[in-house]
Order: structure tokens, then sequence, then C-alpha cells
């Protein structure tokens, strides 16, 4: 019953926001001012990014890199264009996962609102602390727990993260990690690996966080682009292509991720965290060009 209003209360974000979306582009193609794009590239690309976005790797990287380095956007509606495109591939990743993949739903619920809570309430602390720090911080805790994922793997250590929820001490810890990681999101931080590698580490299957992660995603994304839409601060034509081609590619990634056993799905999610403690330290370390910030409502 409880995992019922979790769904309808996400299908009904997601067409306020479809519905604001469409509205939106409707009137901007009347008026005649929508913007030019090719869908022989834009579509592959979120195919692409949506595909990988679905394993944990995160879609907001890779898109801005394809936007910015193949001049595909202005460089000033970028942010706006990655939360209104992926909005609804999220919202299919969510409701797959929530459908397929089993979780106590005490721990899923209350993940998920202490991840909505961080990003609403944590904003204004995280935007004071030092982001290299954080970052850098966030890279060493996502390698030590790749480190011992891969060592379980192998053999060298007992492995863990077998348990489908929480309860007592470390479903406080859940809760109080999804807290940090919501508020984290909003300095550029994505939440997708950090969750996967906090769930493992206090002894949850891996499998389990993709229903956490992608269902908090996917009641903050939509809340944020609706913000864009209103300013008029994203590129509609490659918005609508990525959401198609990108749907598409959740699909598809979905039924790999279901279908994978538990121990070769544990290979993916090693990859995956150590792919982002990697940009973590990059992030961290690297010099920011002019005027360069991250982007605003950050989730993957």
């Amino acid at each position: 019953m409880l995992l019922t209003i979790v769904k309808i209360a996400l299908i009904l974000v997601t067409l306020v926001f479809a519905a604001t979306f469409a509205a939106d582009y409707l009137k901007t193609l009347r008026a005649g001012k929508l913007e030019k794009a090719n869908p022989l590239v834009i579509g592959p690309l979120g195919f692409v990014v949506n595909f990988f976005d679905t394993l944990g790797i995160g879609s907001f990287a890779p898109t801005t890199a394809a936007l910015k380095n193949f001049k595909l956007s202005d460089d000033r509606t970028i942010p706006g264009t990655l939360n209104v495109a992926n909005a609804i591939p999220v919202f299919f990743q969510a409701i797959f996962f929530l459908t397929a993949v089993e979780v106590e739903i005490a721990t899923l619920m209350t993940m998920i609102a202490a991840g909505v809570l961080g990003s609403i309430l944590g904003a204004g602390i995280v935007a004071r602390m030092d982001v290299k720090k954080i970052r850098i911080g966030m890279g060493l805790a996502l390698f030590a727990v790749a480190f011992v994922m891969l060592a379980g793997q192998v053999n060298i250590m007992p492995s863990s993260g077998e348990a489908i929820g929480f309860g007592g001490v470390k479903l406080v810890l859940a809760i109080a990690g999804s807290f940090v990681l919501g508020a984290l999101m909003t300095i550029g931080i994505g939440f997708y690996a950090p969750c996967m590698a906090m769930v493992y580490a206090l002894g949850m299957s891996p499998r389990a966080a993709f229903p956490i992660m992608t269902a908090a995603c996917a009641f903050l994304q939509p809340a944020c682009s609706m913000k864009f839409i209103k300013e008029s601060a994203y590129n509609r034509r490659i918005s609508s292509i990525v959401t198609l081609f990108g749907s598409v590619g959740v699909l598809i990634a979905f039924f790999i991720v279901k279908s994978l056993p538990l121990r070769e799905l544990k290979w993916v999610v090693i990859v995956v965290v150590l792919y982002t403690s990697a940009v973590m330290f990059y992030s961290a370390f690297k010099k920011p060009k002019a005027g360069e910030e991250p982007p605003a409502c950050v989730t993957t």
C-alpha cells in the first residue's frame, strides 16, 4: 500500500512537470522561436547517457561535456537543459526499479524523504562549506568502499551487502547519509554512486540501492526543472529529443540491471564507484574556467 502511494505521488509530480514542459514547448513552437537541434546527433547522445545513468553512472557530466565540447547548446541554458531533458527518463527508472526490485518500504520512504529534505534544507549549509575538501573527502570515501567491494569479490575478505533494508542504528545512519547526499547535490555532487556506496557499506545489496536513488531523484528533478521552464532557461528542442531517446535507453538498461546476478552487478557497481571517485578528485583539483559553476539541481 505504501509503495503504491509512492508510485502515485511520483506519477502526479511527473505529470505536472510533463504538462508544463509540453505547454511551453508548443507555445514556443507556435511562436516560431523553437531552437534548432539535429536529432541524429542529440538522439544517440540521449540514449547513451541515460542507458549508463540507469546503471548508476549519471547522465549530467557526460551530457554537459558533449553539449559544451561540440557547441550544441548555449552555456547559459545547459543546467536547465540537463534537468528538463532527463526528468522523464529518471521517472521511468524509478517506476521500473520500484516495481521490480525488492526493498523494505520503511527504508525506501525514509531515505527518499531524507534526500529531498537535504536538497531543500541543506543547500544553505553546504554552500558555505569548502567544496574542494568535500570532493576530496567523497573521492576517498568512494575509493575505500570500492576497495572493500573488490576485496570481497576476489575473496580477500568476506563479502557483505545482501540486505534489502535497514533497522535501528543502520537505518538512522542511512537516513542521515541520504540527507547529506541530498544537500551535496546542490553543489554538483551526484546522488547515485555515493548512495550505492553508502548502502553497501551499511550491508545492503547494491541492487536494493537502485529504487532508492532513482526515486529520490525522480521527486527532486521535476521540481527543479519547473524553475528552468518558468525562466525559459533551457533548450526545448534538445530537451525533447533527449527525453524521447533517453527513455528508450532507460528501458533497455533496466532489463540488463534487473537480470544481472548479484555478483556481476557488484562488478558494475565497483566500476561506477571508482569512476565517480576519479571524477571527484578531478573536480577537486582542476582549475575552474572563468564563470564556470556546477549545474544547479544536479541529481545524478
